[in-house]
């Protein structure tokens, strides 16, 4: 055991921490805001964020290894394909006719 394990460990634990708090704002974003698009950007944020920082701790406890290599790759996947096919969604959502919710507006129950 090395004196770096500790803290690696704790960089470790901070960054799955700070992932697990972006799913749980992310899920709450979902259930609570008016539509579409603002649920979309919620939802990204959450992928975005928190999977990467999820990622990034498992990569750092991991240390130096060949899978440590292979979770980075998977975070820059994840650092594309997310806000890629959110912007993808929200755009083909407002091309068919999908209007964003204004304030004021009475809100739709889906």
């Amino acid at each position: 055991m090395t004196s770096l394990d500790p803290i690696r460990t704790a960089v470790a634990v901070v960054l799955v921490s700070v992932g697990g708090l972006f799913f749980l704002i992310g899920t709450i974003g979902l259930l609570r805001l008016p539509d579409f698009f603002t649920r979309t950007h919620a939802a990204t944020k959450c992928d975005t964020v928190g999977a990467g920082s999820l990622l990034i701790g498992l990569a750092v406890y991991d240390g130096a290894s060949t899978s440590a290599l292979k979770i980075l790759v998977l975070v820059l996947l994840v650092l594309v394909s997310s806000p890629t096919s959110g912007h993808a969604l929200a755009r083909a959502a407002y091309r068919t006719g999908l209007k964003p919710w204004r304030a004021g507006e009475e809100r739709e129950v889906s």
